[in-house]
């Protein structure tokens, strides 16, 4: 994988003994005398404030706003070449946990209605520090992705769409990559992209942090257990890793999931040109190569 950091000779400010180098922490999880997770502010942060969201017009053509809400920093692991890939099933189950845990604390303030849960990895997928962290950013306003994911659950009438998703996929098996008593990962047919992965809870729930403990921490070993994969088969590549739950306080149609977008191609002209992803490799070839190295293992 290229070279994430500008300045690879500095101290890292997420290894232990630099904490000085970042804010304080928001929670820490301690074992031993040391800790294992910690929570900070970023230092930039994209969002920050708790001014209510407004729409400013500036003429016929252009809007803003403030960009208040929240952006912290999750560093997961303490140790600089670690990774959610090396992760022990405890630890993945804390990992959720504590997403849980700021997922909340978010849903408790009052200027924020989205939190946008992101892991990336490599500057390929726009890490600009090497060590592994995730990012949390409390949004003011419903992003138009989730917008049009909510819109696609109301329309299915076949009851949920990633419930029947499941039940369809066991079925068919071709696009299966494993599957646990508490959650399934597929490489879905509509994928975009190269061994783009969809990681679901068996359990229909909305929110993150509806679901339970078992659940969240089953969800974290398909994730684990994804990357594994995809590092067997392809290295240590770039990748995005996207949470997607209900926004706080919404009752509608939603089922929470996980995606997973390895960086192995470039988006071209076509592409941003058009909005149409062409994908080289078949959803059935990425899912059969994914469940031999999970055979072979």
């Amino acid at each position: 994988m290229a070279q994430v950091e500008a300045d690879p000779g500095r101290p890292c400010p997420f290894c232990p003994g630099h904490e000085e180098a970042t804010l304080p922490a928001l929670e820490t999880v301690d074992a031993g005398g040391h800790w294992r997770m910690r929570v900070i502010p970023n230092l930039y942060p994209a969002f920050d404030g708790d001014e209510p969201f407004a729409v400013h017009h500036l003429g016929p053509v252009h809007v803003q706003a403030e960009a208040s809400g929240i952006h912290e920093v999750f560093v997961f692991t303490p140790h600089h070449e670690g990774g959610i890939h090396l992760a022990t099933d405890e630890e993945v189950g804390e990992v959720m946990l504590m997403l849980k845990r700021r997922l909340q604390e978010h849903a408790a303030q009052h200027h924020v209605r989205y939190t946008q849960v992101i892991i990336n990895h490599g500057r390929e997928a726009g890490a600009s520090l090497a060590h592994p962290h995730g990012q949390l950013l409390g949004l003011p306003f419903v992003p138009g992705e989730m917008i049009e994911e909510e819109r696609a659950f109301t329309r299915f009438e076949g009851g949920c769409i990633l419930c029947a998703t499941v039940e369809a996929e066991l079925v068919e098996a071709k696009r299966i990559v494993f599957a646990t008593d508490e959650a399934v990962c597929i490489s879905p047919f509509w994928a975009g992209t190269p061994y783009e992965l969809l990681i679901m809870p068996r359990s229909h729930d909305l929110h993150l942090t509806d679901s339970s403990d078992d659940t969240l921490q089953a969800m974290g070993i398909a994730i684990r257990d994804s990357l594994v994969g995809l590092r067997e088969i392809h290295g240590d590549i770039a990748y995005n890793l996207v949470f997607h739950t209900a926004p706080h306080h919404y009752n509608g149609a939603y089922h929470w999931h996980v995606h997973l977008f390895p960086k192995l191609v470039t988006t071209a002209g076509f592409e941003r040109g058009t909005g149409v992803m062409i994908n080289i490799v078949p959803p059935e070839y990425a899912a059969d190569q994914l469940r031999r190295m999970s055979v072979e293992a």
